[in-house]
């Protein structure tokens, strides 16, 4: 008795080896308390979920988004350091009420970087993000070589520092310049606050020359507010971010004068936190440079900028099929280690043999008994008639669809029901899905060959077509009621759908 003792102590010993042996690698774990969603801080995260494996040590990334609830977010920032990371990577909602929850982070010794935006306290490992006070200045001095009246800056909710970064960085170069016809509102963010604030201003009868939004986002709102008050073209619009798709689009397409490009660089935060957790030297604040976008140099920016986007997606692409091989890996290692336990219970197995056999019998007659139940159910014709009732011929059953076929039902419906939604982002459509930008962009482009804004645009095109035939409206009523912000571009677009513009539509007889 003593030697089988001995014997399964050895064999456990080595278990205990085999599973030592297919350990991996430390991986660190970085939280990302993210403030609010959108296009920019959605590319942010892409970017630093892209980079995980990038580095020579490995990181996990998870992120929580608060979408703008700085108690949410302080809950949030609370249950990551519960979690066990060694890391903290935060863009502040507001700049003071964080400052208590990052004070706790700290306490546990847990390092915290703050990308994009800071709370309202020193103590914090790092910064790293875009200066925001250089972004206003440079939209300033642009402004100031273009504005030959008002000049209105719609700020951020200026509870967080972004906001009031960027005012100061404007205000400098409003003061530097001499310009006295300049004043600011305080917005949220949103796009719908700036719309009622310029279409405010404008009905003071003071109409601003130009407008300066803190984000592209709002610079929407604003150039909203031209087209219902019918100063379209009249006023000059200038926002901050420089995201294909948003700002970069709406400076090509006439809707803004200038916009600012806000860095994003995802990688560089997990490079940042690496070498923080590794000790290597790092500076405590790390400025992005940002660049000024005009209508003279947008396009090969925005060219630059839809291709790098792209090769971000092909880059989580590698990382969820990376992601996917660790995973076989660390099956195999599993197996591996479960093979030895086998072996050990097998020789324990054989100490318990008799008990064992006794078992496998009683077992064997159940089995027996039970197949004969059944054969005698299946022979009996009474049982056999029962039996035939459950049994359903395959001409009955349903036809099976595809997972495109449902995806695209799913699209179509989602379009059909935020077709009216001028601001609608393909974010949002994505967040309805269940996809993120990204997967949308890659699954859309499979099954259609177009990307999500030129299928929305089609449909929006295809419903244009059919009221234009079918009602009494009027194009501008057809042009909003299908999402288009304005009618002259949805004329513009239209003609270059059928070849001809909405109102040769309402003029031609029928066939």
């Amino acid at each position: 008795m003593k030697k089988k003792a001995n014997c399964v102590a050895a064999l456990l010993m080595a278990v205990m080896l085999v599973c030592g042996c297919t350990q991996h690698a430390h991986i660190y774990k970085i939280g990302v308390a993210q403030c609010s969603s959108g296009p920019w801080r959605e590319k942010v995260n892409q970017e630093m979920l892209a980079a995980q494996h990038l580095y020579e040590q490995d990181v996990e990334v998870v992120i929580a988004q608060s979408y703008d609830d700085s108690e949410l977010q302080i809950r949030q920032i609370d249950s990551l350091a519960r979690s066990g990371i060694d890391l903290l990577v935060v863009a502040p909602n507001e700049t003071m009420p964080l400052a208590k929850a990052i004070a706790a982070v700290r306490k546990q010794g847990i390092p915290v970087i703050f990308f994009d935006r800071k709370a309202g306290t020193d103590d914090y490992t790092a910064f790293i993000g875009g200066n925001n006070i250089e972004a206003g200045q440079a939209v300033g001095e642009y402004a100031l070589s273009m504005a030959k009246g008002l000049v209105l800056e719609v700020t951020g909710s200026m509870s967080t520092s972004p906001a009031q970064e960027r005012h100061k960085g404007f205000a400098q170069a409003m003061e530097n310049g001499g310009k006295q016809d300049y004043i600011c509102r305080e917005g949220d963010w949103t796009s719908e606050e700036a719309c009622r604030i310029v279409t405010e201003q404008i009905n003071t009868g003071h109409k601003p020359d130009i407008v300066f939004c803190h984000n592209d986002g709002m610079a929407t709102g604003a150039y909203k507010a031209t087209v219902e008050t019918g100063c379209e073209g009249d006023i000059k619009i200038l926002g901050i971010d420089g995201m294909p798709d948003e700002g970069l689009d709406y400076v090509q397409l006439g809707h803004q004068i200038g916009t600012y490009i806000y860095p994003t660089h995802g990688e560089k935060i997990v490079r940042l936190a690496l070498d923080i957790l590794t000790g290597k030297p790092h500076k405590k604040e790390n400025p992005l440079r940002g660049m000024l976008v005009t209508p003279e140099n947008v396009d090969p920016i925005a060219a630059t900028a839809s291709e790098l986007l792209e090769q971000n997606g092909h880059l989580v692409i590698i990382q969820n099929k990376l992601e996917k091989y660790l995973g076989i890996n660390h099956i195999l290692q599993k197996v591996i280690a479960g093979g030895v336990m086998t072996i050990v219970l097998l020789l324990a197995a054989l100490a318990l043999m008799w008990r064992a056999w006794t078992q496998t019998r009683r077992t064997i007659r159940q089995r027996q008994a039970m197949n004969e139940e059944q054969t005698l159910f299946y022979t009996d014709a009474s049982s056999r008639k029962l039996h035939d009732i459950f049994d359903r011929p395959d001409d009955d059953l349903p036809q099976p669809r595809t997972q495109d076929v449902i995806f695209a039902e799913q699209l179509n419906d989602a379009i059909r029901k935020h077709m009216g939604n001028t601001n609608l982002k393909m974010d949002e459509l994505g967040d309805e899905l269940g996809l993120s930008r990204v997967q949308l962009y890659r699954k859309v482009k499979a099954i259609t060959g177009q990307t999500p804004v030129e299928l929305l645009r089609q449909m929006r095109l295809q419903r244009a077509y059919a009221l234009l035939g079918g009602t009494n409206k009027t194009v501008a009523e057809v042009a909003y009621e299908v999402g288009f912000g304005t009618p002259g571009y949805f004329s513009k677009c239209f003609k270059q759908q059928y070849g001809k513009y909405p109102t040769d539509l309402r003029t031609e007889k029928p066939q």
